[in-house]
């Protein structure tokens, strides 16, 4: 893991403010959604791709009665019917 020698206080509520120069260099804008894993003792937060239920496959994905699903997987489930 690459430290970045940030450090920034918690407010009461439990937030932090991600500098802009980090948002920038992630490519993370207002509003966009971070998933939030933990690893051991560490707080690891990841920009937020949705992908394919069925192929974890993240491009061309479409929400389909409330799942993401990717078109491949898609069309080969409209090909089974």
């Amino acid at each position: 893991m690459k430290s970045t020698g940030i450090v920034r206080q918690m407010d009461s509520l439990g937030r932090i403010v991600l500098p802009i120069e980090l948002r920038r260099t992630l490519d993370i804008a207002q509003k966009d959604s971070l998933e939030i894993y933990v690893d051991e003792s560490s707080i690891i937060l990841k920009k937020y791709q949705p992908s394919c239920v069925f192929c974890n496959n993240a491009k061309d994905v479409i929400n389909y009665k409330g799942k993401n699903i990717c078109k491949s997987c898609l069309d080969e489930l409209k090909a089974q019917d």
